[in-house]
């Protein structure tokens, strides 16, 4: 045989091998992930002849609905949402021409019921018509209602720039029952273009779900997560004494407590009622970066919420330079421990993680990974999925969660949360007020709570952005604590 036809032939056998290879690899293998590009248009086009499942709240509250637009055989389904903003964010929007987002995006297997191919197969060859299954979220209707009035009403109150955000988690199953962020939106306005382009640029981003989306200096809430790892570790106890004179020299810099508060010697737990910033700095450079990096890392910083909602739609937290990178090393541990920082590592925190904070305080030191599905239901009434209970990490001791609900406590009956209350119930929490522009006097209030303080059922973290003059017990408490009571109620 001619040996150049020989070698034509195999180098025309290779060309081949590899274009099966590359489409195979582009329509096979990467077939999820390019129906999950939310550029393309095709399953979301062909969804709409598919009469996508319900969407309620645990309480039976519907917030997502197909209608049929068309007649004949084959009609057209629109998605509706009869709650209008009120679920805008944790339920998000599904239509052809702006895509998806929230858990319509999420569950959209199984909101259109796709399950496999050879369930698919034979469903045509029976003719049967492919109908979505239901979803019910584990957010509580009334309480959600009750979040988004009491952040409205906080920023009515504190002159702030209108936007916020509260989350509710039950410490010990994970269930998140209050999701609520503002400025809202409405869903049901985003099927039309010029209007999702009209909000996608809005200056106070609605778009945006701060729960998950958006990262803050937590203030002294971050001292919760300092105190975890005094405690855990055993390099303090709660009766650990240092100084609480103000200023302190931390980094080579003075550190001063809020209005320059001076305080003598004291103990961690006094430390932690009254939010002494010098105690806790010093606490921080002692432990060091690594200890504070590792309890950090138990309590789900740096990596993303383990949320069942889009990995786009959540940000990670954790010390992060003024170019958005997260830092394990070189950064003041003395002000993070605060929940401050500076140009190599400003502590900044979602909603949902010190949400998370609380919970897992309030769960014995255990994380249960958050959910915001309850189960799914098929058009047969037959569940076939349900929430199951994962612990995604155990933070600290049973000893340390303790020590900590014992001194959280305190805060809230004799400390700088002395003033709130849950219905006469006993309820530990942590205030935080972050200085965003000291010169103006605008700060980021925060307020982490759980309750009750002895049999947590509830943990919950609220935050307000940049209001003037404004502090976490008295703005974002009252905010926190309106949630725990309308959820404690029930």
């Amino acid at each position: 045989m001619n040996r150049p036809v020989v070698r034509l032939f195999g180098f025309l056998l290779l060309l081949f091998a590899l274009l099966v290879w590359k489409t195979s690899q582009w329509a096979v293998f990467d077939a999820d992930e390019l129906q999950a590009k939310t550029q393309n248009r095709r399953p979301l086009i062909l969804s709409q002849t598919v009469k996508r499942g319900t969407i309620k709240t645990a309480d039976g509250v519907t917030v997502a609905v197909s209608t049929p637009e068309s007649g004949g055989s084959k009609p057209i389904y629109v998605r509706h949402y009869p709650q209008g903003s009120l679920y805008g964010h944790p339920v998000g929007y599904s239509f052809v021409e702006v895509g998806q987002s929230g858990i319509e995006r999420s569950e959209n297997d199984a909101l259109t019921g796709e399950r496999n191919e050879f369930t698919s197969i034979i469903d045509q060859l029976r003719d049967l018509p492919q109908e979505g299954d239901d979803v019910t979220l584990t957010i509580d209707s009334h309480a959600q209602q009750v979040a988004t009035q009491a952040l409205e009403q906080a920023q009515s109150v504190s002159g702030s720039n209108g936007a916020g955000a509260v989350v509710a988690i039950e410490p010990s199953t994970g269930a998140v029952k209050v999701m609520a962020s503002l400025p809202g939106y409405d869903p049901n306005a985003v099927n039309e273009t010029s209007t999702y382009q009209r909000l996608a640029h809005e200056s106070d981003a609605p778009l945006v779900n701060r729960p998950t989306q958006s990262a803050y200096p937590p203030g002294s809430t971050m001292k919760v997560v300092t105190a975890t790892a005094a405690l855990d570790s055993g390099e303090f106890t709660p009766s650990s004494v240092l100084s609480g004179r103000s200023p302190q020299v931390i980094s080579g810099v003075p550190l001063f407590n809020a209005g320059n508060e001076q305080f003598g010697d004291i103990d961690m737990t006094t430390a932690l009622t009254d939010s002494v910033n010098t105690y806790f700095a010093q606490v921080g450079e002692q432990l060091g970066t690594d200890t504070m990096v590792e309890y950090m890392k138990r309590f789900g910083f740096y990596s993303d919420p383990q949320l069942d909602l889009p990995s786009d739609e959540m940000r990670a937290s954790g010390p992060q330079t003024s170019s958005g990178k997260l830092v394990t090393q070189g950064f003041d541990a003395g002000r993070v421990a605060i929940g401050q920082g500076g140009a190599e590592g400003q502590a900044l925190a979602t909603p949902i993680q010190m949400a998370e904070v609380a919970a897992t305080v309030a769960n014995g030191g255990v994380l249960m990974r958050p959910t915001l599905v309850q189960q799914v239901t098929d058009p047969d009434g037959r569940t076939v999925e349900k929430l199951d209970p994962h612990e995604q990490s155990t933070v600290m001791s049973e000893q340390t969660a303790t020590e900590l609900t014992d001194m959280m406590t305190k805060v809230t009956e004799e400390g700088t949360a002395a003033g709130l209350t849950v219905g006469g119930t006993s309820f530990a929490g942590k205030t935080g007020t972050a200085e965003i522009d000291p010169e103006a006097g605008i700060n980021q209030p925060w307020f982490i709570a759980f309750a009750p303080a002895d049999n947590p059922q509830i943990a919950v973290a609220a935050t307000v952005e940049r209001c003037t003059g404004c502090f976490g017990a008295e703005v974002a408490g009252p905010v926190a604590t309106q949630v725990m009571e309308s959820l404690l109620s029930q």
